[in-house]
């Protein structure tokens, strides 16, 4: 009989599995043109239905499976049963056929303490915990929805998803998974993947990694020698992340939605750095991009250089920024101005 999979594998395989699942629940919403959005702290941070009915399968799902897994979500929704069409019971196939990295092939759902004084065996949580960010790109992903469904914009049936704009591009979902507080492994669906080429074409991607395994989905590539590109953000800039930007010396500036759209365009060799000089981000955010580009030897830090951490306690907040690369990471750490490590201390 052939050994079970590490559980590593077969949660990352389900989170795959359920990550496709999201996908579709993004595209299905956003068809239907009834995107149900609330405004959360302000008019940058939103909440629609896709947020809500993709963190409900992505948690229910995996919580199914894996019961003894911490799970933490974005969205703070109410406790209450999920529908079954949003269960996803499935598993990639092609995950359980890989090996576990040795590091990680012991794992267990709850692991067991024996305490031989008083002769008494423990049990205990998994250290084990899932980070989900059902609709990293909200923004983006509701201003896009304004422009299909805009009276002056014209839709053509047979391109669903035309517009006169790249921002479907920056809406991913992120599903990170951590181990002794560390981003171990990372799942990212980007639903609207391909959306430019029209009716016919294959719709969305899932891309994945686990660390001294490698990441999947996507093709590696790098930055030409010599290039410095810088991807931040679109949305939520201030004073410092404009002086940081500036201070790598940069090429060209790519401004973007999405931190799992950002840690792509590292991978694939549209920019050489991601800079958020700023609070902001959040352990949902970074989780599943941090792990997929370690997994190809990039680095995610703050912006002093320091690793965030993951375990289940931690606070949400990255509050000292983030500083990403696929390549030469000191040089950009060299860059960081002394004023912006002022501003942000790190934990």
């Amino acid at each position: 009989m052939a050994n079970r999979p590490a559980v590593l594998m077969r949660l990352v395989a389900s989170a795959y599995a359920v990550a496709e699942k999201a996908g579709t629940i993004v595209q299905k919403v956003l068809q239907s043109g009834e995107l149900g959005i609330v405004e959360k702290s302000g008019a940058n941070d939103l909440q629609t239905l896709a947020d809500r009915l993709v963190q409900k399968s992505i948690c229910a799902s995996l919580s199914k499976s894996f019961p003894k897994v911490t799970i933490i979500g974005e969205e703070e929704l109410p406790a209450e049963a999920v529908e079954e069409d949003l269960i996803e019971n499935g598993q990639s196939s092609l995950i359980l056929q890989k090996s576990c990295p040795d590091q990680y092939a012991s794992l267990k759902e709850e692991e067991v303490k024996r305490n031989r004084k008083q002769n008494m065996v423990i049990f205990h949580l998994s250290q084990l915990v899932v980070w989900v960010d059902p609709l990293d790109g909200t923004k983006e992903y509701t201003e896009a929805a304004r422009v299909l469904y805009s009276p002056v914009y014209i839709q053509k049936p047979e391109q669903p998803y035309r517009a006169p704009n790249r921002l479907l591009d920056h809406v991913t979902v992120l599903i990170g998974i951590a181990y002794g507080g560390t981003a171990i492994a990372g799942v990212i669906n980007q639903p609207f993947y391909n959306y430019q080429m029209g009716a016919g074409a294959s719709l969305g991607r899932t891309l994945w990694g686990v660390l001294g395994l490698g990441a999947f989905g996507f093709q590696l590539q790098e930055v030409p020698d010599g290039k410095r590109i810088i991807t931040t953000t679109r949305s939520h800039s201030n004073k410092l992340v404009i002086d940081t930007v500036q201070a790598m010396e940069p090429h060209d500036v790519i401004r973007v939605g999405g931190a799992g759209n950002k840690i792509i365009q590292l991978v694939e060799g549209k920019a050489s750095a991601y800079v958020f000089a700023s609070p902001g981000c959040k352990k949902w955010d970074t989780c599943a991009p941090e792990a997929i580009l370690h997994a190809v030897g990039g680095k995610l830090t703050d912006m002093h250089g320091n690793a965030y951490t993951y375990d289940a306690n931690v606070k949400h907040m990255n509050s000292a920024g983030v500083l990403a690369t696929l390549r030469n990471h000191e040089y950009y750490l060299s860059r960081v101005p002394q004023v912006v490590l002022q501003a942000l201390p790190s934990n």
